[in-house]
């Protein structure tokens, strides 16, 4: 079919991704009536499919007919829906989500601004939808969901930004009901997983598109750079909403999305201070019980089960998340020449918190938490001292803004006392988790095994009571 219109209508490409076809000829007035039975067609065959290969094959078999049905504006948003269900449903291969994703890149490049904007706000809730149940198994997934959509998300970053404002604002509105209004479930509106990926995707749009590098070689500043400040109070907010031990995991997962927007935008953000209150919370001043639970997975989990709450092991798991995140944090700033002073006042408060624990009358009888943060502390004050040795030979004043911006700026952060620690820590991590995701294949093979065993025992079985008969 592509061929045969291709023939008739051949399609002109500019080298900005820009297509051309006449569409006032009579040819494509002949040719109208079975491009759109052909797109139907194809449309019935996706809301029906469920083989891997095909759904794949007849996903891509759209992107050829696409500068042909730009114009049938009813025809292509319904085309748009199911190619979006298809791009955000958990149970599809990657390699056909991936393919429903070049097919929505595609209708962006070559849409204009009415298309981008269908395509924009089916992707947004795409990510939505497909975000509801996160587990260990679909969290890949949802990650690959999140980064493809942001991409999309800055291709024309003008109606990115109008888009983007409308629903960030939403989030802000179901935030504000639940301060305002609050009742028995009004929190759930801000407290589960979809309000939490939508954060952390806004996250990750603004992380891909507002680098100060690529800015400053653009020499303009980027259109959905000023969405960075409502999505930060956005997110402030929504971790204090229910400041409980129960909510540490919800905290954890939004501290993470604002460490990367940090990183990316080389924005500031006061985040040590929403951690230290998980510190000075009763959960980590008191002794905790004996359990014999396995340490919670804090990358699947928003909500602590009770049956954690005032244990050993997640009043372990809670300081070590606490100390990753703050090590994380002044990893950011670690060659920045006011280091000292911002490290500081968190330094004080960390010595306070662990002399306070450590207190064998009133203290939390753990001392691996108190060790976790002494060894951090240490760390801070190594990369205090090694900031104000190199602070002491420099030769322009403070309102010399260009010469603080390049303080140690080609020194590698890593080489940094505190970064080299960082650096060793995030290493051990990923090794943790290689085992545990090896682990739990094994469990996963193991089930099978058993499932295929007591299937072969019930045919057998089955069998055997048939001779008999």
């Amino acid at each position: 079919m592509p061929k045969v219109l291709n023939h008739h209508l051949p399609v002109k490409e500019t080298a900005g991704g820009k297509i051309r076809v006449t569409l006032d000829s009579k040819k494509f007035k002949t040719l109208t009536p079975l491009i759109k039975s052909h797109v139907s067609s194809i449309h019935q065959l996706l809301t029906t499919l469920s083989d891997a290969a095909a759904l794949k094959l007849t996903i891509s078999s759209i992107e050829p007919m696409l500068p042909y049905i730009l114009q049938f504006r009813k025809l292509l948003k319904v085309l748009i829906k199911t190619v979006v269900g298809h791009w955000s449903e958990a149970s599809n291969s990657e390699a056909t989500r991936i393919t429903a994703f070049l097919i929505l890149r595609k209708l962006l490049v070559i849409g204009d601004a009415g298309i981008r904007e269908a395509v924009l706000k089916a992707s947004y809730e795409g990510v939505v939808k497909g975000s509801r149940n996160t587990s260990v198994h679909t969290l890949p997934g949802i990650n690959l969901m999140k980064n493809s959509a942001a991409e999309l998300w800055g291709i024309d970053q003008n109606i990115a930004y109008t888009t983007g404002f409308t629903f960030i604002r939403q989030l802000a509105i179901h935030l504000r009901s639940s301060i305002t209004n609050p009742t028995k479930d009004s929190y759930k509106t801000v407290y589960n997983w979809q309000y939490v990926h939508s954060l952390d995707f806004w996250s990750r749009v603004l992380a891909a598109h507002c680098d100060p590098l690529v800015e400053a070689k653009a020499g303009k500043q980027c259109a959905l750079r000023p969405l960075i400040y409502p999505v930060v109070q956005i997110i402030l907010g929504a971790m204090r909403l229910i400041p409980t031990a129960q909510y540490f995991p919800l905290r954890f997962q939004l501290t993470r999305s604002l460490l990367r927007l940090s990183l990316s935008t080389g924005t500031y953000i006061p985040l040590s201070s929403a951690l230290l209150e998980v510190l000075n919370s009763a959960e980590m001043k008191k002794p905790p019980k004996a359990s014999t639970l396995r340490p919670l997975d804090f990358s699947t989990t928003i909500r602590t089960p009770k049956s954690y709450l005032r244990t050993r092991v997640y009043q372990d798991g809670v300081a070590e998340e606490v100390s990753e995140l703050l090590s994380e944090y002044f990893t950011l700033w670690t060659k920045n020449i006011a280091f000292p002073e911002l490290a500081l006042p968190v330094v004080v408060m960390l010595k306070r918190w662990v002399k306070e624990v450590s207190s064998r009358s009133s203290g939390n009888k753990n001392p691996k938490v108190s060790q976790i943060f002494m060894l951090l502390v240490r760390k801070i004050e190594a990369n205090c001292r090694w900031i104000e040795e190199r602070r002491a030979k420099v030769t322009f004043a403070p309102r010399n803004r260009a010469e603080v911006e390049g303080f140690l700026k080609e020194t590698e952060w890593d080489t940094t006392p505190l970064g080299a620690f960082v650096k060793t820590q995030r290493v051990q991590r990923a090794e943790r988790a290689k085992l545990l995701e090896s682990s739990r294949a094994q469990e996963r093979d193991d089930k099978k095994k058993n499932n295929t065993d007591d299937n072969e025992d019930d045919s057998m079985a089955e069998d055997d009571s048939s001779d008999g008969e």
